[in-house]
């Protein structure tokens, strides 16, 4: 399933849905139309368990060809939301997790050129999180670096403490697309938090894909443009610590739990690493994309 939060109408309250075609289907009112109880928002929805999966795909095939009075909406006529978008903890983000995002960062942000021998792990408050068409905020008396970064994300649906890597996927809700936004000049003794952590630096979606719909995390293409130019273009597969890696090692000290997101690195090319460098400003627009989950587009604005 390709599941949503939208809102129906500028005014209305976000709800949950679900993608079929070009349509947005409401979970929560189909669910009522055939005496199941569904839930109205996403983080309800992934607490309930893996079986809700099963039970919406069954609910959305069988009424395929002739949905229910007020369950379906053109996706056009909607306004997509972040599909989580207040998570109710702190993104974890995962820094230098492919090799030649690693020869970059070493050249021009003074980060060791060795590899990493475990994943490196900051946060983004919730307040980071936008929606699709939302406007990334860019304040000239705090950063002249903005750059950006493509990355898949990982959503949790289990609660997962001191797993295995073998299992580690098994704890996988599912996956979408994030930009994580960094003011590179406003890194703090070496600290992420306040160059990745600001208001808008999370743009988040289109869709959460459940997990049953990719079977491997680590061949998704996925790629990133500044007005149109290709800046960054890889695949999930150059990861140097793959998916399961990093729930296992974060599940070792920290509980990951439904809902949890984790950011999973990025490729090379961000503005940072180019020669001379360059950086986002009011007007830019930026597009991003990953294979088998979507695209989101934002314009940067001056606050």
């Amino acid at each position: 399933m390709r599941l949503v939060t939208y809102r129906p109408t500028i005014l209305s309250e976000a709800r949950l849905g679900a993608i079929v075609e070009n349509n947005v289907i409401d979970l929560e009112k189909l669910g009522q139309h055939c005496n199941v109880d569904l839930p109205d928002n996403m983080l309800s929805f992934i607490d309930m368990g893996p079986n809700v999966i099963k039970v919406a795909s069954q609910l959305l095939t069988e009424h395929a060809k002739c949905w229910p009075t007020d369950t379906c909406l053109p996706l056009s006529n909607v306004k997509l939301l972040a599909p989580i978008p207040q998570p109710r903890k702190n993104i974890f983000g995962i820094g230098l997790n492919y090799v030649e995002h690693v020869a970059e960062s070493s050249r021009t942000l003074d980060t060791d050129k060795a590899l990493p021998e475990k994943p490196v792990i900051f946060s983004k408050p919730p307040t980071t999180v936008i929606g699709p068409g939302d406007a990334i905020e860019h304040n000239a008396q705090i950063t002249k670096q903005l750059d950006w970064e493509v990355e898949l994300a990982v959503i949790i649906g289990t609660r997962a403490k001191r797993i295995s890597k073998e299992s580690s996927l098994d704890y996988v809700f599912g996956y979408s697309l994030m930009i994580d936004m960094s003011a590179r000049d406003c890194r703090r003794a070496g600290q992420w938090i306040y160059s990745k952590g600001q208001d808008t630096y999370a743009p988040f979606g289109p869709c959460i894909v459940t997990a049953d719909e990719i079977t491997d995390p680590q061949n998704l293409d996925l790629s990133l443009t500044v007005n149109g130019v290709t800046k960054q273009s890889s695949n999930t597969q150059h990861m140097l610590f793959n998916v399961a890696d990093l729930i296992h090692d974060i599940s070792q000290g920290i509980t990951l739990e439904p809902g949890d997101i984790i950011a999973s690195g990025t490729p090379e090319g961000v503005g940072a690493g180019r020669e001379p460098q360059e950086w986002l400003w009011p007007g830019d627009v930026v597009e991003a994309q990953v294979e088998n989950i979507g695209s989101l587009r934002h314009p940067v604005v001056s606050v």
